[in-house]
């Protein structure tokens, strides 16, 4: 039996949540290793700019070895169809990585629901993230310490030391994690961290061809996302969970789910 099996099998016998917080503390091998910085990574997304062409969700894949054809991935783009009539569809085929290429709404299950131009009060794009909470709830319920959060703001996933129970994908409320389809731990986004530990760029924000997506220092009064955020109107998604998410939206509707 591997070590991954036998955590595995043993905290799900002990119903692993009630055990969180202690051995957060002691199975958290690589926590001690990120740097403490002062830093408060925070992300910006304009969906007045989103024109969901999915470059995103491709460069995303790419970077962080997410297999292309594999219905998961880190961050994905939803579509929004309100009707003149109130009625709200949403959705995000195959994370919207190869864009949207017909008008016509999937609902799932092979169903799709053709709206016509004149039916339709508004429609608009939203891209979706972790939101790398302050009080994330992921981090709370991993059993071994795998998910831990950084000095510098961002949750992370150690691959070692994760078993694949799922408790963090229960525990978020945004639905941002999922298992790995090859490697078989959790997966999420953690901003391509070794890239802006390195002064780089996320993936995503390189592949925006529209500027919809931007990454700053919220402790840095003067960096331009900053400003942004302390000056003008902004919001976050599902803030009423308390869990103080750093993914801020421009224009985020009332209609998001």
């Amino acid at each position: 039996m591997t070590r991954r099996d036998f955590f595995k099998h043993t905290l799900k016998g002990l119903g692993g949540i009630v055990l969180a917080q202690g051995l957060g503390e002691i199975f958290r091998p690589v926590a001690g290793q990120a740097s403490l910085k002062p830093v408060r990574w925070v992300f910006l997304v304009d969906t007045y700019k989103c024109i969901g062409c999915g470059f995103c969700v491709k460069a995303c894949k790419l970077e962080n070895e997410i297999p292309f054809e594999a219905n998961v991935s880190r961050t994905w783009v939803e579509r929004y169809v309100v009707t003149k009539e109130r009625k709200v569809f949403a959705d995000t085929p195959k994370e919207a990585r190869n864009g949207f290429t017909t008008g016509k709404v999937d609902l799932g299950m092979g169903r799709y629901r053709d709206i016509k131009n004149n039916e339709i009060e508004k429609a608009f794009f939203v891209p979706k993230l972790c939101n790398q909470c302050d009080k994330p709830p992921c981090v709370q319920v991993c059993p071994v310490g795998a998910t831990y959060k950084t000095g510098d703001g961002i949750t992370l996933v150690d691959r070692e030391w994760c078993i694949g129970c799922g408790y963090c994908i229960m525990a978020c409320p945004y639905g941002m994690r999922f298992i790995h389809p090859v490697i078989h731990v959790a997966e999420k986004c953690n901003f391509c961290y070794h890239r802006i530990t390195q002064g780089k760029k996320p993936a995503c924000v390189l592949a925006c061809p529209v500027s919809a997506r931007r990454i700053g220092n919220l402790k840095d009064a003067v960096d331009p996302v900053s400003k942004v955020i302390l000056t003008q109107r902004v919001e976050t998604h599902k803030g009423e969970y308390g869990t103080k998410p750093q993914v801020y939206y421009i224009g985020l509707s009332v209609e998001v789910r």
